[in-house]
């Protein structure tokens, strides 16, 4: 177990210093770029951005790592942990101090998203349960919130329009994760099982969306407006669809249920004062100066 926690202590640690790499280079690219591949073709030349996506990969070998040694359950709350490292990491590279509001909106949303995944504690489901109709009222729910996301982003402002379009991506990513699950499970009965699937081509699709719109919220606004977002939509996506296709189990009743939604309103409230924070808002336009585009 003690093998475990560091492991995820670990890839939380290499998480966060990959987001912050990933922002600054991002960040440094025009506003036009965003969502387009032009902003993609330009960091995939960036040193910096291309050293976060090589930290990354790091990141998920201690991520593997842990869940080899501890359960899901143990392995993603800790990891959660990126957001305490990343947020301070990102404000001191661009020379801002961070007041109280943006520490307790930084801890509210790192406890919040654990508290909500100690407590519902997914667990179980088969790949193979699901069907196609089920499939098509996913993707099609996935791709609403997708779109409205990012409408809301062309209306918003500032921290905001970071976080709506981090919310898009959060929504890709969970449901990557859905797909890579059913990939996996197909790749135990060979390889040409897993290539006549739909979802192996929807794995890759979703990676490949799912990376230009993270790109694009960590373009658009400061880390402290995306990252939270992103940590916090990706989990929930990803159990409430484990749940809907997979028949995945959660844990209920009053108790748990009151817990879960403590932590998710903890989350949300860390987010609201992160977004409305000065310090936050700055950090972003300072961060972009002298870098040039």
């Amino acid at each position: 177990m003690g093998v475990a926690v560091l492991a995820a202590l670990a890839a939380a640690v290499c998480f966060a210093v990959a987001g912050v790499m990933q922002q600054w280079a991002a960040a440094a690219r025009p506003d036009a770029e965003a969502l387009t591949a032009r902003l993609l073709g330009h960091l995939v030349r960036d040193r910096l951005w291309l050293c976060g996506i090589g930290l990354a990969v790091v990141a998920y070998g201690f991520q593997s790592l842990a869940l080899a040694f501890g359960p899901l359950s143990l392995v993603q709350p800790l990891i959660v942990a990126e957001l305490v490292f990343a947020v301070p990491l990102s404000a001191r590279l661009h020379r801002m101090r961070l007041g109280r509001r943006e520490w307790l909106g930084t801890a509210a949303v790192a406890a919040g998203l654990a508290l909500a995944l100690l407590s519902a504690r997914p667990r179980g489901g088969d790949p193979r349960a699901a069907g196609p109709m089920s499939w098509l009222l996913v993707v099609g729910v996935v791709a609403a919130v997708v779109a409205a996301a990012l409408a809301g982003a062309r209306l918003l402002t500032g921290p905001w329009r970071a976080s709506a379009t981090a919310l898009a991506a959060g929504a890709v990513m969970g449901t990557q994760s859905v797909l890579l699950a059913a990939t996996v499970d197909r790749l135990r009965h060979g390889l040409p099982t897993a290539l006549a699937a739909w979802q192996t081509y929807a794995l890759v699709a979703a990676s490949v969306g799912g990376l230009l719109l993270i790109q694009s919220a960590f373009q658009r606004g400061p880390l402290a407006a995306s990252m939270t977002v992103l940590d916090a939509t990706e989990p929930v996506v990803a159990v409430s669809v484990g749940v809907l296709l997979f028949e995945e189990t959660v844990r209920t009743g009053l108790p748990v249920s009151a817990v879960t939604v403590t932590g998710l309103a903890l989350v949300a409230v860390g987010i609201a004062a992160l977004d409305t924070s000065p310090v936050i808002a700055a950090s972003h336009g300072r961060g972009r100066e002298g870098v040039g585009t």
